[in-house]
């Protein structure tokens, strides 16, 4: 993917593509420290915002009000690639060279932990933003070791969509509540003239952190658990089994397309919307999407199915933290809090689906009027289950797409691979 690079403010910093060259710039401002200690949050100017790149449009307008109403504080967006795990590693890339071309960075919820170790984000006012409003699982996601690190934006839980009006025709009564239902539902509908040669059943299965959430998820919706209470892996177990075995068991049977081992979200978005498919597991920015595409007034949402009964999503989202070597930390402060608000969080969710971390929202009646899969949401979000919150995120996710590729595409059992999955963890995290 071509990435296309924005300077803040002029300087001599170089920031290549092909592997990233950055170096510490020269501006008026705050000149950053990326030490330990409370942050001083001071000068004004310029600023960026880097985020993987916007698929929704919306983003683009809530920048321009900022910029509109701070004329001397503009902020420029700088897009990084779709994919996570290369967002990540351009932001610690950046964080290693000490460099201030990021200024306020939007991290994936089980980030907070590695960059506030590592000193690459600052530590915030918690009193300074109305966290008493948001869903607490969302909050915890922005703190580490009590402190916090990160501010919510937005939140996510998996759903999955499904073709309301074919599971009608069929005869079905409602979404599947179960693994087994759901395969059953689509033996239901392929027999229909407008079934026929519809696949079954997507999620995101290409080898980067998809993978860890459809992993987790399987896992969790079979009783299982990636890391236990305390943070030990503990994944070589018999419901763990159990919830690898539906995904690569789908492979194996048809229930998932073999195309599928190559999704991303944006992938499996399109093939559900081209009426490919039957039933996908994807985020709430899909829901906006979808009711532009062929597939408008023919789909609904629900939980997400489990083994014995309504399974739990990864719990997901993007926070907004602050690079310890970022200039105009004042700006950046006064930006976020701008960024984070309900009413940006309302604007996202009218005009891209994305869930937002206040309460409040997902109960007003005008809303869920509008947005009737609000309630599905909540509850998604309530009780989803956090990815493993470790400082070695980068090694351990890593090792979970490792085996979980494995499996799903035959190269290794489910069970040999969740053993080595168990070993590389304890290895991982010390243990």
């Amino acid at each position: 993917m071509k990435i296309r690079v924005i300077r803040a403010f002029p300087c001599s910093a170089a920031l290549v593509a092909a592997g990233l060259v950055l170096t510490a710039c020269g501006a008026s401002g705050d000149s950053g420290s990326g030490q330990s200690g409370p942050a001083s949050f001071e000068g004004r100017g310029p600023i960026t915002y880097v985020t993987g790149k916007d698929t929704t449009g919306t983003l683009q307008p809530v920048l321009d009000r900022w910029n509109k109403l701070h004329p001397k504080e503009k902020v420029t967006l700088i897009q990084l690639p779709t994919d996570a795990d290369a967002q990540r590693q351009q932001m610690i890339q950046n964080a290693e060279t000490k460099s201030d071309a990021y200024t306020v960075l939007s991290l994936d919820v089980v980030w907070t932990s590695e960059f506030a170790a590592h000193q690459w984000i600052d530590k915030l006012p918690e009193r300074q933003f109305p966290l008493h409003k948001m869903l607490k699982p969302v909050v915890e996601t922005a703190k580490y070791r009590g402190g916090l690190y990160a501010v919510p934006a937005s939140s996510d839980g998996g759903m999955l969509y499904y073709r309301a009006d074919l599971l009608k025709k069929a005869g079905v009564a409602g979404p599947p509540k179960t693994w087994a239902e759901l395969k059953e539902d689509c033996a239901k509908v392929r027999k229909l003239p407008e079934g026929k040669g519809m696949s079954c059943y997507a999620g995101q299965f290409q080898k980067y952190e998809g993978l860890t959430v459809n992993f987790a998820e399987a896992v969790n919706s079979a009783g299982g658990e990636v890391t236990d209470a305390d943070g030990r892996p503990d994944v070589d177990t018999p419901a763990a089994r159990k919830g690898l075995d539906f995904l690569a068991g789908s492979f194996k049977d048809g229930t998932i397309p073999k195309e599928a081992i190559t999704y991303q979200e944006e992938d499996s978005r399109q093939a559900f919307q081209s009426g490919k498919l039957l039933f996908l597991r994807n985020w709430p920015y899909v829901y906006s999407l979808a009711q532009k595409s062929k597939v408008a007034g023919k789909f609904a949402v629900a939980p997400l199915p489990g083994l014995n009964g309504p399974g739990a999503s990864s719990l997901g989202g993007h926070n907004l933290a602050l690079s310890s070597f970022a200039r105009n930390k004042a700006t950046a402060l006064d930006f976020m809090k701008f960024f984070t608000s309900e009413q940006t969080a309302k604007s996202f969710l009218q005009g891209a689906s994305l869930a937002p971390p206040y309460a409040r929202l997902y109960d007003d009646p005008a809303l869920v009027k509008q947005y009737p899969y609000l309630p599905v949401l909540k509850q998604s979000v309530l009780r989803a289950v956090p990815r493993p919150r470790v400082v070695q995120y980068g090694d351990a996710t890593s090792a979970i797409q490792r085996e979980a590729y494995a499996a799903l595409n035959g190269g290794k059992s489910s069970a040999q691979a969740l053993t080595d999955l168990q070993k590389d963890l304890k290895k991982v995290m010390g243990q």
